[in-house]
């Protein structure tokens, strides 16, 4: 997908209420029910929603700026931590301090010292004079590892240490119970088995695909994030997802039959006579698997009115009006 900014026609400083109109403008410019059949502006309507999903949520805009998050709202892959070749890991990732404290503990000075050196972050690079004392080596390499991560302490033959990483999954793939493939460090591509019941940011275990032990123990493991990418018409809620359905005001007053769209194709929803917005029509078995199955598909109608003015629906809105109708505030509103 494009840049969000782009997409919505706002610059990268504009405020919330900004987006907010921009969203607003765009979405009723596109809206299906004022393009009915054309799939481009279909497809603009779907562009549209998803970057205010980005744009209209503080805490994925802040991602987004950051760079955390592309255009899609799918985490940028950084590899996991304690990879080779520029990835996370290494040097460049230890504490200063805390590597300051390992060196000295071998004493400083006497012959034979070697220096490292690393980055220390925006100030630049800082350095240290180790003593190149008995055993130096084999501490140092059991505390940094084979791929420059974070291993485990322990006696010979701890294992070695776990690698972190994140994983985009669309709500498809989970319905569907495809298995997304993982590339690790080591070399090897894993396909991951999403348990039932799989929540956005869930961390799952692959046991013995992290970094080797320096010291003949077992390999450590690979622990990777589940996230979720942001869906154009759900939201999920635990195993049970959500869909807005606009309807027309004859559709809510009178009732209608109206294709609704799932993770496994569209299904005839009925929408009862006198439908208000924010009613739940609950779609058993039409959301994500779940231990015992799966959820519920949860739609609630949005009445849409029309766009342009409509003199029949004007005129018998002030009728209605003349009649004194109960208020449907209650007297609270009063």
């Amino acid at each position: 997908m494009r840049d969000p900014y782009d997409v919505l026609g706002v610059g990268r400083s504009a405020s919330e209420a900004e987006v907010k109109r921009a969203y607003r403008k765009l979405a009723k410019q596109y809206h299906p029910d004022k393009h009915a059949g054309d799939k481009k502006a279909q497809a603009k309507f779907a562009e549209i929603n998803s970057a205010n999903e980005i744009l209209g949520d503080k805490e994925k805009r802040a991602k987004f700026d950051r760079g955390e998050i592309d255009a899609e709202g799918k985490p940028r892959f950084q590899g996991f931590e304690g990879a080779r070749g520029g990835q996370a890991g290494g040097f460049e990732n230890i504490d200063p301090a805390v590597f300051e404290d390992i060196l000295s503990s071998f004493g400083r000075g006497g012959g034979g010292g070697r220096t490292f050196r690393f980055a220390s972050g925006p100030g630049g690079a800082r350095t240290f004079q180790s003593g190149g004392g008995p055993g130096e080596d084999d501490l140092l390499r059991s505390v940094f590892g084979g791929f420059g991560g974070r291993a485990r302490s322990g006696p010979a033959g701890a294992p070695g240490a776990d690698l972190r990483g994140e994983i985009a999954v669309t709500l498809e793939d989970i319905a569907s119970g495809r298995r997304p493939k993982v590339s690790l460090p080591t070399g090897k591509t894993v396909a991951l088995t999403l348990p039932k019941g799989v929540a956005d940011g869930q961390v799952i275990r692959l046991q013995g695909q992290g970094q080797p032990s320096l010291s003949g123990g077992a390999p450590g493991d690979a622990l990777v994030t589940v996230r979720f990418v942001p869906h154009p018409l759900f939201k999920p809620e635990g195993s049970d997802l959500r869909l807005d359905l606009p309807v027309s005001l004859d559709e809510a007053v009178l009732g209608a039959k109206i294709a609704v769209p799932t993770l496994s194709g569209k299904v005839q929803v009925t929408v009862p006579p006198h439908s208000s917005s924010g009613r739940v029509l609950r779609l058993r078995g039409k959301g994500l698997p779940n231990a015992g199955g799966a959820g519920d598909l949860l739609v609630t109608p949005r009445i849409v009115l029309p766009e342009s003015s409509d003199a029949e629906l004007e005129s018998l809105m002030k009728r209605r009006r003349d009649e004194n109708p109960p208020s449907p505030r209650g007297p609270a509103f009063d």
